[in-house]
């Protein structure tokens, strides 16, 4: 009854009776995984965030959120996941036909009445849940690559768009990244199809190890791939990419015996979710930092003779532009500019001598030595996201509010 082996089938239950709470956890609860709400304001916090229930059953008449208003939130989510979830509506027998009439108009799959048996309540959960793990191995075959197992395009663009809807409702970043494996193309003309495919393999399970379990990756193209990172963040889109840089250099896939050095571009984008209007867009853009993105040796370069800085946080760095989260340039696919570095604030202050000064009443020297202190926190305030700085300065106005 569900997608893993071994794993139940999860329902959600919504109702403010802890009665019918309790008799649908018994009745359904030797064959699925019940959780139960008792409005509809947290059963909606429980579908947010949990995307592997399958089936609702929600009552009609609650506190705060009754069942035609959460019914309408489903039916008018972005995430297609929530926006096709069956919804059974358990009806009181005193309800009227346009109660069923309306709930009906609002999407509702199918109707229950109270008091409900344990055949009925069983049989529904078991047909729609059903219905839902054949909807979702059709989607996958649509929308999977047959050769990586990745996404594909059009399941990629969807799942963006996905990322991109829940990050503007929780105020959280993401991230897109782009690879390409450089002039796949001459390499399929001149060695053929099989090779081709045993190059496009390799690169795909190496992103497979590195990506997290709610990024998703695609292929986008011959050779092109696609990776959405909610959540995502500089140092990590940067980690990210050399580690994949490294990887197809220290260990090329072996063709008719020989290895075969193969080189990446990539290309990452975080920018605020304003700027992002579309998951088609933030793709496109992303590409343009890719057509403009160097290559990397193919194979490993020998150890510098002296360390590399590494790249700060509004510089590209080797593989690509990499622009962070509140830059308004990368979300224009323009490469980031180099921010000049502030004057070094002096390196006798210290910060933690002064918090001790504060505590124990004494401001006044802290109070004068403001400024400087501003100035060494200011590379740390840079690295602040929009949802961050927004946060700061609500914290701020409290604090002016004390």
């Amino acid at each position: 009854m569900s997608d893993q082996p071994g794993t139940m089938t999860r329902v959600l239950v919504v109702d403010d009776s802890k009665l019918i709470l309790k008799a649908a956890q018994k009745m359904l609860g030797a064959e699925f995984e019940v959780i139960t709400a008792v409005d509809g304001v947290e059963a909606w916090e429980i579908l947010v965030l949990d995307m592997a229930i399958q089936v609702v059953f929600t009552d009609l008449d609650m506190p705060y959120c009754d069942g035609y208003a959460l019914l309408q939130k489903i039916r008018t989510a972005p995430e297609p996941g929530l926006h096709g979830m069956p919804v059974i509506v358990v009806t009181g027998a005193d309800e009227s036909e346009t109660a069923r009439l309306k709930s009906l108009h609002l999407g509702a799959t199918d109707f229950i009445t109270k008091p409900f048996s344990s055949i009925d309540l069983v049989a529904r959960a078991r047909a729609h849940a059903n219905y839902q793990r054949i909807t979702k191995q059709l989607q996958a075959q649509i929308t999977l690559d047959p050769l990586t197992g990745l996404a594909n395009k059009p399941g990629f663009l969807d799942r963006l768009q996905q990322d991109i809807a829940y990050a503007r409702r929780h105020q959280q970043a993401v991230a897109l990244m782009r690879l390409e494996i450089d002039d796949l193309r001459t390499i399929f003309l001149k060695r053929g199809k099989p090779v081709a495919e045993q190059l496009v393999m390799h690169v795909s399970n190496l992103i497979r190890a590195q990506i997290r379990e709610e990024d998703t990756a695609a292929r986008v193209g011959l050779g092109g791939f696609a990776i959405s990172l909610p959540g995502g963040q500089l140092d990590g889109l940067v980690g990210m990419a050399d580690r994949l840089h490294a990887e197809v250099a220290a260990h090329p896939p072996e063709v008719d015996g020989e290895p075969l050095h193969i080189a990446l571009r990539t290309a990452a984008l975080s920018a605020d979710l304003e700027a992002w209007p579309s998951a088609q867009e933030a793709l496109d853009r992303c590409q343009v930092l890719l057509e403009s993105a160097p290559v990397r040796p193919a194979r490993p370069s020998a150890p510098a003779t002296a360390p590399q800085p590494r790249p700060t946080e509004a510089v590209a760095t080797q593989a690509a532009p990499v622009s962070p989260p509140h830059e308004s340039a990368a979300a224009q696919g323009v490469p980031a500019r180099r921010v000049p570095p502030e004057a070094p604030a002096p390196e006798s202050l210290r910060v933690d001598p002064l918090l001790d000064q504060v505590k124990q009443g004494h401001t006044q020297e802290a109070i004068d030595k403001m400024p400087q202190v501003m100035q060494r926190l200011a590379p740390l305030l840079r690295l602040l996201t929009a949802s961050q700085r927004a946060q700061l300065i609500r914290f701020l106005e409290k604090l002016g509010g004390a």
